[in-house]
């Protein structure tokens, strides 16, 4: 029977746009790929390319799911102290990350995007952190522009209530401790080489055509407030 705390923990991914469905096993909870098919046919991004794209987040997810039950087993034995287990549970988070991100990106497209509330608290806030909106995308393309392998991520910071683009090298590397993500882009090749070739721009136009501002705005309003 599901607690109360679970529910909790749900309804709260839920309203967030990124709800993972998971088991329990004796190993602990065993996260389940969300289906994102209804992303086909979104324009800019090929059938072919958002298909291979969600193989390769499944994979995230089975091999979330393989350390987990592996980490489990080496502590139960006591192997804690190996160079396995260290290894495997530096492994843990850049596979984790790599789930995370990829639901919160898919969670953020829309066939035809849903436009941002210009008078909206969201907007509000990209004006006051940025000076305007127009200078907010235009940082935060250049940091999607980056040369590298990651992720451009809007970042909330729940103390200062500021906002920040943010660079996040391959998954794990950059996160501001605390923030909440509100915006998310995949800047790795495979989210555009199929459809864009090197043309990493063009893709970003894309993406921002695509962007539910809905789903943003979800996650922004339902930000907590912390205080440390």
């Amino acid at each position: 029977m599901m607690t109360r705390r679970q529910f909790l923990q749900i309804a709260a991914a839920a309203g967030a746009g990124l709800f993972v469905p998971w088991n329990r096993t004796e190993a602990g909870m065993a996260y389940q790929a969300r289906n994102f098919a209804h992303l086909l046919g979104t324009p800019g991004f090929s059938d072919q390319l958002l298909k291979n794209h969600f193989t390769l987040y499944q994979g995230y997810v089975t091999n979330v799911n393989k350390l987990t039950t592996t980490l489990a087993a080496m502590l139960k034995e006591g192997k804690v102290g190996t160079p396995e287990y260290a290894e495997m549970k530096r492994r843990f988070g850049w596979e984790f990350s790599g789930m995370r991100l990829h639901e919160y990106y898919f969670g953020n497209l829309a066939k035809g995007g849903k436009a941002l509330d210009t008078g909206g608290p969201l907007s509000g806030k990209l004006s006051e952190s940025f000076g305007s909106y127009e200078t907010w995308e235009k940082d935060f393309k250049a940091v999607g522009g980056m040369r590298g392998i990651g992720w451009a991520i809007l970042y909330l910071d729940p103390v200062a209530n500021q906002m920040f683009n943010t660079w996040i090298n391959e998954h794990d590397m950059g996160h501001l401790a605390g923030s909440i993500p509100l915006l998310i882009l995949d800047v790795f090749e495979h989210a555009y080489m199929i459809d864009y070739g090197l043309k990493r721009a063009d893709y970003i136009e894309a993406f921002f055509r695509s962007i539910d501002w809905d789903v943003v705005t979800t996650r922004f309003t339902n930000a907590p407030k912390v205080t440390i």
